[in-house]
């Protein structure tokens, strides 16, 4: 299994800055990054991130994938990867992803990891959650996902909301252990 290469898929669910959070702690620690955005991340990044969001996010890429090619190489388990982040997950790919939907790309990509038992860590974004938002939740963890909501480490007291996507995003990454912790941990030291 290669430790150095992570699937990176972006829905349209808001909080795209995450994406680019996720990208850029994968790129520092040079990491091979194949993406595939839906066609409504390309909408989201364009309003929440700027018009040139998606060409950042690709220029961090290795691979950038189409939404559509279901015959690219991380539709396989042949392939080896270290396991995938969705950042961020809206509900629809969720949904698709706990019922084994594998209708595009992204999530063909995550039944590949669930399939392979890697890890695949689902950044999902909705509030307030309907009982099937929670069923999809239980159902992709019981599969073996990670749904790790977006949440602020209150604790550490960021300043800005780039900082707090960076942690959330640097916890995304650490469950992939793809290399030593990146996220800020609490400490009782700092309490006052």
């Amino acid at each position: 299994m290669s430790a150095r290469r992570v699937v990176l898929g972006v829905s349209g669910a808001s909080g795209a800055m995450l994406s680019l959070a996720v990208a850029r702690h994968l790129a520092s620690l040079e990491v091979e990054i194949d993406l595939v955005t839906s066609s409504a991340a390309k909408r989201t990044l364009a309003e929440e991130c700027g018009p040139q969001a998606l060409q950042m996010l690709t220029a961090m890429a290795t691979r950038s994938h189409a939404i559509d090619d279901i015959g690219a190489a991380i539709a396989s388990g042949s392939v080896p990867v270290s396991g995938m982040i969705v950042a961020p997950c809206s509900m629809r790919s969720l949904a698709a992803i706990a019922h084994g939907l594998d209708d595009n790309l992204l999530t063909r990509a995550a039944a590949v990891q669930l399939k392979e038992r890697r890890c695949l860590v689902l950044l999902a974004r909705e509030a307030p959650l309907t009982l099937a938002h929670l069923r999809n939740m239980t159902a992709a963890t019981e599969m073996g996902a990670i749904v790790m909501p977006p949440t602020p480490a209150f604790y550490l007291s960021h300043s800005t909301l780039t900082d707090v996507a960076s942690q959330i995003a640097a916890r995304a990454v650490d469950l992939l252990a793809v290399s030593p912790p990146r996220a800020q941990p609490w400490s009782p030291e700092a309490e006052g």
